[in-house]
């Protein structure tokens, strides 16, 4: 099954799931949906400002191809 498949099945399940369930799910999975929150720090949200005015003046930045070579060259040594 594909994970859009499961990320599907799961969203139907836990619209229509009981509350305890839905308590018993959450459970499980709170610590990481709490650090996920937390990536915006102040740190970070400055970084990615910087970063974004040095693209708009034309300091940084890679081209598409470029990027998609990387990734594919990324994605060919795990296998």
């Amino acid at each position: 099954m594909t994970d859009l498949a499961i990320r599907q099945r799961l969203f139907e399940y836990i619209r229509f799931a009981d509350e305890k369930k839905i308590k018993a799910i959450y459970t499980i999975v709170e610590d990481e949906i709490k650090e996920k929150r937390h990536i915006w720090t102040k740190e970070f949200t400055a970084e990615m400002e910087r970063r974004s005015l040095q693209m708009e003046k034309g300091n940084i930045g890679k081209d598409w191809s470029s990027v998609k070579a990387k990734g594919r060259a990324l994605i060919s040594k795990k296998k």
